[in-house]
This record gives structure tokens, C-alpha cells and sequence, in this order.
């Protein structure tokens, strides 16, 4: 994840792919992204019109904050954060997926993903960290508990390294041997 957030050349490439993984947004979440939808007060973000049309409002990490300041300083966007080449449009999803693929390319990865890859490895991390399944469904969105459950895979070295409810028990008394 690191190797494609930080091979994108352009600052505004490297925003808008972090924003996506940052903060678990859908490609059509991050093109309808408004400048005042970022509040550094709060340290939060809204989205607006998810899927379902729900609004919700999601972390604004402190990196991610740093990087879009250092963006709307640079590219000083007006109405949308990711403008598109006409700055009253936001960006096209085309352009993400080219931006996407452009990074995975530099970054050197063969594998086959997308942009949803960021979303899905957002959600995977979080919980791989310990973050809980009901946390994880309100940052994404999701209507369904099974929606989010479904959408996760823990990593087999996640269940390796949990330890068994049996770990926790005071077993002082020991059997006796008949």
C-alpha cells in the first residue's frame, strides 16, 4: 500500500489516492468531494450522497490532512478537491482508474487490482489493527453487518496471533489423574 501511495509523481495524484485509502472512500465517493467537505476542526470528512444517497461522515487522518494542505496550497482548488480539466467538473472516474493504475505500474506491482483495492484494504487493515466489525460497516457505509463481514478477509497471520479465550481463564486447580 505504501509503494503505491507515495510513487505517484504528482501531488494531487498522491492526494487523491490517499484520500481514497485513508478515509475508505468509493471511486464515486472521492470525485463528488468538495474543498468544504474537509474539516480539519473536527478532523473529520463528509461524504456526501454515498451509495444508498446516505450522507456520513468519516476520519480525517492527520497524514492525510498534511498532504491536502500541502495539495490545496499547490494546486488551490475552488469548488471540488479533485478538480477535474475543466474546474467547475470534479475529476472523471476514468481519470482515477488512470491515476490508480499509473501508480501500480510505477510501484512495481503485477497483481490484479483496482481502485476499489484501497477501500478493501482500508477496511482489512482496520480490522487486522482491531478495530471492530461495527466501526469498520459505519466507516464504510454499508447498510448490512453481513455486507461488511463478507467484504473482509483476515489475514491468516491475524488468526495465528489471537489467543484463545482458554489463555485468559485463572486455571489453578489441577485435575486429578484417575
Amino acid at each position: 500500500m505504501a509503494r503505491i501511495l507515495t510513487v505517484p509523481p504528482h501531488l494531487k495524484s498522491r492526494a487523491l489516492l490517499m484520500t481514497v485509502y485513508a478515509a475508505g472512500l468509493r471511486r464515486s465517493e472521492v470525485v463528488r468531494l468538495r474543498v468544504n467537505d474537509i474539516d480539519s476542526a473536527r478532523m473529520a470528512i463528509t461524504v456526501h450522497q454515498g451509495k444508498g444517497q446516505k450522507d456520513r461522515v468519516v476520519m480525517l487522518s492527520p497524514v492525510l490532512l498534511q498532504t491536502l494542505r500541502q495539495y490545496c496550497r499547490h494546486a488551490k482548488p475552488k469548488q471540488w478537491l479533485f478538480p477535474g480539466e475543466n474546474p467547475d467538473q470534479p475529476i472523471s472516474d476514468n481519470d482515477i482508474f488512470g491515476v490508480f493504475h499509473n501508480a501500480v505500474r510505477r510501484a512495481g506491482i503485477t497483481k490484479k487490482v483496482s481502485p476499489h483495492s484501497l477501500r478493501h484494504s482500508f477496511a482489512t487493515h482496520l480490522l487486522e489493527s482491531g478495530t471492530d466489525l461495527r466501526t469498520i460497516q459505519i466507516l464504510l457505509g454499508h447498510r448490512s453487518l453481513k455486507t461488511t463481514a463478507r467484504y473482509l478477509h483476515v489475514s491468516q497471520h491475524q488468526v495465528r496471533a489471537t489467543a484463545s479465550p482458554l489463555d485468559s481463564l485463572n486455571l489453578t486447580r489441577k485435575p486429578s489423574e484417575k
